[in-house]
């Protein structure tokens, strides 16, 4: 009988084991300070090479363009992603809040149009109209800028800041622990990154695992 119990047991789990599942996105609103789960792109101290992107304007934005600039506050982000979407008015606070103290933010849009349409340039000028975006809003057309930096959500946060003329990754992740509600959120890493930058203080959490959507890429 017990024999029997086990076998149903084992076929019961094993069934369990090959049902489908897609999970798309990091789940957990706490996310870990763990280097092993940050992307294999960039990592913290590395110098962050500089790129062209078009705008939703239409003209061609790269860091060099910001020669005033303390660094920058470079987010990959996008228009049909929950997630995305959830925090598109905490990067609107985080541009206003530090861009006039040198922390422009820069955001980049790494999704394949073709697999997501809603995503195209027209769709990105629409929503940054609707949202009255303050930043540069880029496509990463040919989806070559992304995998330099190891962005493998949307969004995914890169912090890099201007020494000795390089632009250096200080911290990497997601912006704060509850995508849900910003007035939840208790620790803001992004804010907390900045604020210690220009404080001229060490940052105390420089990864963090980013929390949304997948990059959309063709097959």
């Amino acid at each position: 009988m017990n024999k029997a119990l086990l076998l149903i047991g084992l076929l019961f789990t094993m069934s369990a084991c090959q049902g489908k599942s897609e999970p798309i996105v990091e789940t957990s609103e706490n996310p870990e300070v763990v280097e092993n789960k940050v992307n294999s792109g960039y990592k913290i101290g590395d110098e962050a090479t500089d790129f062209k992107l078009e705008n939703i304007d239409g003209n061609q934005v790269s860091l060099a363009d910001y020669p005033d600039a303390k660094g920058f506050i470079v987010i990959f982000t996008c228009n049909h992603c929950p997630y995305a979407v959830a925090y598109e008015d905490r990067i609107i606070a985080l541009d206003e809040k530090y861009k006039p103290l040198g922390y422009p933010v820069i955001a980049i849009n790494p999704n394949d149009p073709e697999v997501q349409p809603e995503d195209s340039m027209e769709e990105m000028r629409k929503r940054a109209a609707e949202k009255g975006f303050t930043f540069p809003y880029l496509l990463d057309l040919g989806q070559e800028i992304y995998p330099q930096y190891g962005a493998t959500k949307t969004p995914h946060v890169f912090l890099l800041n201007k020494e000795e003329g390089k632009n250096i990754v200080k911290y990497i992740g997601t912006i704060d622990n509850n995508y849900e509600d910003a007035d939840d959120a208790d620790v803001h890493y992004v804010q907390d990154a900045v604020d210690s930058l220009l404080a001229g203080n060490p940052i105390e959490t420089e990864t963090t695992v980013a929390i949304g959507c997948t990059i959309k890429v063709k097959d």
